[in-house]
């Protein structure tokens, strides 16, 4: 099934952190926080403003991003987990 976010949406496939501290301990999967990082699978078209203008989006699909760990709306497609968010709630590009 293919889909596409609407307006300023975007759809992000979380990136999942590794699971031992610097010192090498194992952190079990009940302890883990949410992973606030992430991969952008697609975006919608962007937003209009007062004139009717479409305003396209910062982000596109494949950057890295950076946003809070209750932002979004977590779903399930196709047996995969992703979270769809407005790009307000995006904090920043992880650039290499």
């Amino acid at each position: 099934m293919r889909f596409r976010p609407l307006h300023d949406r975007v759809v992000i496939r979380r990136v999942e952190e590794e699971a031992r501290t610097a010192g090498g301990i194992l952190i079990p999967d009940t302890a883990k926080e949410k992973p606030m990082q992430g991969d952008v699978v697609a975006v919608g078209p962007g937003a209009r403003d007062e004139q009717g203008r479409l305003q396209p989006l910062d982000v596109k699909p494949g950057d890295r991003v950076l946003f809070g760990k209750w932002a979004g709306t977590e779903v399930k497609i196709e047996g995969e987990d992703y979270v769809i968010m407005k790009e307000s709630d995006i904090m920043a590009v992880i650039t290499a």
